[in-house]
């Protein structure tokens, strides 16, 4: 990864969450044309900018486009239990790397090193995970987690409550509305609408995405 060691911060790594099925977007959200790069190493470049190291956390059997050698990738055992399965592998993998990590979605185009700085600010303030919320809807996979949470969300999962809202009610948890985000005069210069947040869901995402950063559809 090209990001200097300076651009990011300390003890905090990032987890990037890809196993999901993309059945609205109809093909692998990971295997996405984004200009010269897919989908999946966007994300991963820009999430390594302010986090490192960085941990895939991918399907038993899921194909991945090419990534640095340094991308740790970490197959999921178990398939269909949702993100916070992923989120508990991921951080399971940091364990004892990172005090702390960024969890991303694969289909986060526009996230801005400086939400991850601001979120990773929040958290230190005495909470186990910063999660933003934003227009009334949770963000798991834009969040800084402890990694300390990690045996909360795998005994949610044996007690079959795999959603990541139950983990956020177990542990001290600050829910970052997007006006306490936007305090940090820097996110608020670079993502004033916090497009940080944004994720892809269907074609039509996909294609505003394109025309959002203005790259030619593929």
């Amino acid at each position: 990864m090209s990001a200097a060691p300076e651009s990011r911060i300390p003890g905090l790594g990032g987890v990037i969450v890809c196993g999901g099925r993309s059945r609205r977007m109809g093909r692998p959200k990971a295997w996405l044309p984004f200009g010269g790069e897919t989908l999946l190493q966007r994300t991963v470049r820009r999430v390594g900018e302010a986090a490192w190291p960085i941990v895939v956390v991918a399907a038993p059997e899921q194909e991945l486009p090419p990534l640095p050698s340094d991308i740790r990738i970490v197959r999921d055992p178990v398939e269909g239990r949702g993100p916070l399965q992923g989120i508990a592998v991921g951080l399971g993998a940091l364990e004892g790397v990172c005090d702390a990590a960024f969890v991303s979605s694969t289909d986060a185009p526009f996230v801005e090193p400086a939400l991850i700085r601001r979120l990773a600010a929040l958290r230190a303030g005495g909470f186990d995970i910063a999660v933003p919320r934003a227009g009334g809807h949770h963000h798991p996979l834009c969040a800084v987690y402890g990694c300390s949470v990690r045996a909360e969300a795998d005994a949610l999962l044996a007690a079959g409550r795999p959603r990541p809202f139950f983990l956020f009610e177990r542990v001290r948890t600050l829910i970052a509305e997007a006006p306490l985000l936007l305090e940090d005069p820097i996110l608020a210069a670079v993502d004033p609408v916090l497009r940080s947040l944004c994720n892809l869901n269907t074609p039509d995402d996909y294609e505003a995405a394109l025309r959002e950063a203005g790259i030619s559809r593929p």
